[in-house]
Parts: C-alpha cells; sequence; structure tokens
C-alpha cells in the first residue's frame, strides 16, 4: 500500500488528516494559553468550527469517491497506522464533523471562567476527543483502532470529570470509564478471533479469513458486547444516565450526538464488512437488544425529573432503535433480501444522523437553560420561552424531531424504519413472519412514548408560569450559543426537507455492505419519498410543509381577520380558582405518573408517604433503575469480596513472598514432571 504522501495533487484522505491535525494543534493551542478564557473561547473554539465544517465538504466529496489507502509510520516497529477512507467512513466523518460545528460554536460562548478545568486544558482533551472519533473511523487494522479508541474513551473521561471537585461527578466518571474498559476488552478479544491466528491484525487480512460459523458468532458476539457497551446497550447502560449530567453541555451534545454513533459504527464494521458469513439469529439478537433498551430508554425517560437525564435516558431509547435496524438488515442480509435489507440499513443510517443533530441540539439547550437559571430540576422551570425565546424556538425543532414529527429528520428515520419492520412476509421463517410485525409494534409504542416525553420535555421548560421567581432574570442566549443552536436545528430542517438527497448520499454505503441501495428508487419519484413502491407506501415532505404553513395561514386569516379582526387576552379556565399560581401547573412529576404506574414493573420505586399527624407532611418518590441492584451492586461485591481474599496474600514480608515463590516452583516442577 501506498504511503501517504503531500504530493501536487492531495487526496480526501490527505485532507481529513489535515484537519484532525489542526484540531490537535487549536488543543495545543489552548495549553499555551491555559488560563487565557477570551482567546480560548472566542478564537480557538471557533477556529475547530471551521476546521469541523472542512471535515463536512472533504466527506461529502469523498461518500462517491473509491476507498483511499495509507500507512503511517507513528506506531510501534513494525507496527505502523494504516488508515483507509471508504464510503462507510465518509458517512461518519460527515455526521462529525456536521455536529461538532455546531456544538463547537455553541461551545464558544457556553464555556464560562472558573468552571472546573482550565479553559485551555479543555481545549485541548475537547479537540483531541473530536479528533480520535475521526481516526477511529479511518483505523485499518485493529492496533490503530484500538489506540484511537482509548484516546477517545480517555479525553471524554476527562471532559466528564470536568468539575471533579464534586464528588458525584468523580463517581460518574470512574463508572463510564469501568464500562468504556470491559467494553474494550470485548473489542479486543473480537479482534483477535477475527485474524484467526495469522497475526495480521490489519482488516484487509480480516476481510480475508473464512471463518466458519461458530468463529463468526463468537466474534460477532464479542463485537456487540464490546461495542455495545459504549453505545449504552442494555444491561450495559448504566454509565450513560449518569455521565451526561455530570459533563458540560456541549460535551454531552457530543458524546450522545457522535460517540453513540461512533459505537454504532464498530458493529457494523464488523458485522457487515470484516465479518462474511451472516447467520439469521444475529439479526434477532440485534433487534431483541434494540427493542428492550429502546423500550427500556423510553419508559425511563418519562418519568425523569432532571433535564439532562431525560434526555440521556432518550438517548438509550433512540440507540435502541438504531440497532434493531441494523438487526433487521442482517437478518434480511442473511436470506439473500438485498432490497429490504438495504431499505431497513437505510433508516438505521439515517437515524443516526438525524439523532446526531436534534439530540446534540436538546443538550445545547439544556445547557443554555443550565446556565441562565442555574437550575436543572424540571421541578424548578418554566415559562422560559418568554425569557429565552433564541433558546426555546430552536428547541421545539429539537423537540419535534426527536418525537418523530414530519417535516424533520426524525419522522423520515422512524418512518423508514417502520416500513422496512412491516415488509416482512417474505421471510423463509413463519416464526420470523410472525415476530417482526410485532417488533413493528414495539417501535410505534416507542415512538409514542417518545413524542409524550418531548411533550413533558419543552411544556414544562418552556410553557406556563415561572416556578421559581429568579426565573423571571434568566437571560438568553449569547452570540455564539444562538449560532451553534441554529446550525443544529438548521440540520434537523434539511434532513426532513431532503430525504432523497440524503438516501442518495447512504446509497454508496449500503450498496458497499449489503449490494443494494435505495437511490435509483428514490430518485424516479422526484421529490416523493418512495421506499419501495408507490403502491405501498410515500411522503412528500415538502407538500407537508406547505400544507402545514397554509393551515396556519388559513386559520391566521379566518380568526384574526375575518371573524373578530382584533385580539382578546383573557386569563384561562381554571376551575373556578381565584389565583392562578404557578402551584396550579402540572408537575414534571405528575406529567409522568401515568406512565409510571402503567410501566410500575420497569422501575424501583421508593416512596415517601405522609401521615395524618405530621406537622409539615412531605411527599416523595424516587424512581431507580432496578438492573443497578440486580446486577451491577452484586457484582460490585463479588469484586469485593475477591479482592479482599487477594489482598491476604500481601503481607508486606519478604519472606512470606519466598515462600509464595517456593511453593509455585514445586507445584510447576511437579506438573512438568507428570
Amino acid at each position: 500500500m501506498p504511503s501517504l504522501t503531500f504530493a501536487a495533487t492531495w487526496t480526501h484522505l490527505d485532507w481529513v488528516l489535515v484537519v484532525v491535525g489542526a484540531w490537535l494543534l487549536i488543543g495545543v493551542a489552548g495549553i499555551a494559553a491555559l488560563r487565557r478564557f477570551r482567546f480560548v473561547a472566542v478564537v480557538l473554539f471557533p477556529l475547530g468550527a471551521i476546521f469541523s465544517v472542512g471535515l463536512m465538504a472533504v466527506a461529502l466529496s469523498a461518500a462517491y469517491a473509491t476507498p483511499e489507502v495509507a500507512v503511517l509510520p507513528l506506531g510501534l516497529p513494525q507496527l505502523p497506522f494504516h488508515l483507509r477512507l471508504d464510503n462507510l467512513s465518509a458517512f461518519f466523518l460527515l455526521l462529525i464533523g456536521g455536529v461538532a460545528a455546531g456544538v463547537s460554536t455553541f461551545a464558544a460562548g457556553y464555556f464560562r471562567q472558573g468552571e472546573g478545568t482550565p479553559p485551555g486544558l479543555l481545549c485541548l482533551e475537547y479537540h483531541v476527543f473530536i479528533a480520535s472519533m475521526a481516526m477511529v473511523v479511518l483505523a485499518d487494522d485493529a492496533y490503530v483502532f484500538m489506540v484511537m479508541w482509548e484516546t477517545m474513551a480517555f479525553s471524554s473521561f476527562f471532559l466528564v470529570m470536568a468539575n471533579h471537585r464534586i464528588a458525584e461527578i468523580r463517581s460518574a466518571g470512574y463508572l463510564y470509564m469501568l464500562v468504556a474498559h470491559v467494553g474494550a476488552l470485548g473489542i479486543l478479544l473480537c479482534f483477535g478471533v477475527l485474524q484467526a491466528n495469522t497475526g495480521d491484525y490489519t482488516f484487509a487480512n480480516m476481510r480475508a479469513q473464512q471463518l466458519d460459523p461458530f468463529w463468526a458468532s463468537v466474534a460477532f458476539v464479542l463485537a456487540v458486547f464490546g461495542f455495545g457497551a459504549k453505545a449504552g446497550l442494555l444491561p450495559l447502560h448504566a454509565w450513560l444516565p449518569e455521565a451526561h449530567p455530570a459533563a458540560p453541555s456541549p460535551v454531552s451534545a457530543l458524546m450522545s450526538g457522535v460517540m453513540l454513533k461512533i459505537a454504532l459504527y464498530g458493529i457494523l464494521r464488523v458485522g457487515f464488512d470484516l465479518l462474511q458469513t451472516r447467520i439469521w439469529w444475529w439479526g434477532v439478537l440485534l433487534m431483541g437488544l434494540g427493542l428492550s433498551t429502546a423500550l427500556f430508554g423510553v419508559v425511563f425517560s418519562t418519568v425523569q425529573v432532571e433535564m439532562k437525564r431525560l434526555l440521556a435516558y432518550s438517548s438509550i431509547d433512540n440507540v435502541g432503535l438504531m440497532c434493531a435496524g441494523l438487526g433487521l438488515s442482517l437478518l434480511f442480509s442473511s436470506y439473500g433480501m438485498t432490497a429490504l435489507s438495504a431499505l431497513a440499513l437505510t433508516a438505521a443510517l439515517y437515524h443516526m444522523l438525524s439523532h446526531a443533530f436534534f439530540k446534540s441540539l436538546l443538550f445545547c439547550s439544556t445547557g443554555a437553560v443550565l446556565h441562565a437559571t442555574g437550575e436543572r430540576s424540571l421541578g424548578k422551570l418554566g415559562g422560559l420561552i418568554r425569557t429565552m425565546p433564541w433558546v426555546a424556538w430552536p428547541t421545539l425543532v429539537g423537540v419535534l424531531a426527536c418525537a418523530g414529527l414530519p417535516p424533520f429528520g426524525g419522522f423520515v428515520a422512524e418512518w423508514l424504519l417502520l416500513q422496512s419492520f412491516l415488509f416482512t412476509t417474505g421471510l423463509p421463517s413463519s416464526f420470523l413472519d410472525m415476530l417482526v410485525p410485532v417488533m413493528a409494534a414495539l417501535i410505534a409504542l416507542v415512538a409514542a412514548l417518545s413524542g409524550f416525553t418531548m411533550v413533558k420535555y419543552f411544556g414544562v421548560v418552556f410553557l406556563g408560569q415561572p416556578r421559581e421567581e429568579k426565573l423571571a432574570k434568566a437571560h438568553d442566549a449569547g452570540r455564539w450559543e444562538r449560532l451553534g443552536m441554529l446550525w443544529l436545528a438548521a440540520g434537523c430542517v434539511l434532513l426532513g426537507l431532503f430525504p432523497n438527497q440524503v438516501i442518495a448520499l447512504m446509497d454508496p454505503v449500503t450498496n458497499g455492505l449489503v449490494g443494494a441501495g435505495l437511490a435509483q428508487t428514490v430518485a424516479e419519484n422526484s421529490w416523493l419519498l418512495v421506499p419501495v413502491s408507490v403502491e405501498r407506501a410515500s411522503y412528500a415532505p415538502v407538500i407537508f410543509l406547505l400544507g402545514v404553513v397554509l393551515s396556519f395561514g388559513l386559520a391566521f386569516v379566518l380568526v384574526r381577520r375575518l371573524y373578530h379582526g382584533r385580539l382578546r387576552r383573557v386569563p384561562p379556565w381554571d376551575c373556578g380558582h381565584p389565583w392562578q399560581t404557578a402551584r396550579m401547573q402540572d408537575t414534571a412529576e405528575g406529567f409522568g405518573q401515568p406512565i409510571r404506574q402503567i410501566f410500575e414493573p420497569f422501575f424501583r420505586v421508593t416512596k415517601q408517604l405522609p401521615s395524618a399527624f405530621d406537622d409539615k407532611p412531605t411527599y416523595n418518590v424516587k424512581v431507580e433503575d432496578p438492573l443497578w441492584y440486580w446486577l451491577y451492586l452484586p457484582v460490585a461485591r463479588l469484586v469485593e469480596k475477591i479482592s479482599r481474599l487477594v489482598g491476604l496474600l500481601q503481607q508486606g514480608r519478604m519472606a512470606v513472598y519466598l515462600m509464595y515463590s517456593f511453593a509455585t516452583l514445586i507445584v510447576v516442577l511437579l506438573v512438568v514432571k507428570r
């Protein structure tokens, strides 16, 4: 393979490496200006956003190009860095660049002086984080993949620990790092199986191996375990609702919007590219894990009373839906149904791209609210649309996209996913023909509950009356924060209005992974999105948007101009109560109470109920994750007991250690003699 050279004609891969190098130089400049807050905020972070836009441009060009490879002499002797830019890598580079551009712009106005980590060090960790994610998708051997994967894990760990003086944040960071390393062990073992005792850990060698079904299944299960730990699949999800509330909001946006997709990239790379065998139950496994994760995440998000924790559980829900789409694509591919496999894979990829934008937008808006009010509890917010309109309206775009409503990207992704689940009558197995439509019903339930959650999130935070007096003094977002949020909101809108063009961008990816694509089908219908045939299903986003606009315009004309021609403001009906206060509004706890009662077996609920004789009666409900008590705490206690037993060997006396060595030597000699 040719080495990388800076010749007169540069390749796409060269330009991607230039962007990665620029990010690293920006991080180094942050160290040089360690405590120069203004320079870091208004120079370095916007500069990083500009290079992110450059990465988008390069990725768009590379999406239709032939794969490019390079060998960088940066590793250990005889272990250089093998890099490869193909269509799949280009798609994820586009996702990284698009989201990082908006989040970096938002971060320029978000970070405050004197908050935890020095601004220059935070700048270094931030740009190393996004650079390592870009390098993960470029990796073409297990060595560089694991180096960059661990770099991504450590840089994000330090970002989560930015306010490390707070004990809860330290605990969240340690839990995140523990789960990340457990997952990394699974990935390492997966690569060990894939290289098939050849000693060659390049991805080209792994593609050439024809593993038997048993070892191929072992590699796939290890990949799902390892990458699923980073993606937040059950039961390795526990770090996610802890780390997101602990991290600064731009970091939470990147972790949820981008890093979780990098984990799904790993499943894609192993399951669809490196493994040449595809077995039907792999798809069923991924679908089962995905749908159980989605249902678990969305149910827990409905009962949360803290903004970032609600969004974190919502991310678990969306990752589960993406995995369900990948599993269905694998199932179709295992039976040679390439067209339907391409449809399911397109739905999953569309969901990844859409979720990256709308969830990053929602985390950024949460950060703006947190800075303006000092509150993250939903129970202490309300009415912010009056004082923070520049935050409220982009947030509404993100909420509608997350709820899966047209004409935004979230609707297109979930609609395509439902279509792929409903087109399953041709499966060879009658059991699967029955099972997959049931899964489609679960997806519809998850989508409905997700909409419920977003109504709760936006309604409690921005509508109604302020629940605290200090909210009247809340300030709107600054210029940098507004610009970053508008960028992400524009992404949500464009993904909803131009699905055919986005699907055409994904076509080289699906053709390379499953041997088919949707670009030709959707291109034949101009602005009408037709995944299979017009007779089965179609969607026209622009026409839908025009219908909505015309309906609002017609209602405005009829009510404001023709009916009474003037505006009247009157207080809402309040059941005859003479006073209207914020206490009359539905609380976050009350909003989620019906869901909590319906899905009570999902939760570990602790209630503090008042009695008739209490001087100051209090009512408190605490909803916790039962898996923490059923799985994590028992494992922690077992490890602690084993550690105590091992600790007995450490007596601190040389004579005891010599006795251990002598006894070990005797045992070895006896075994060898036999």
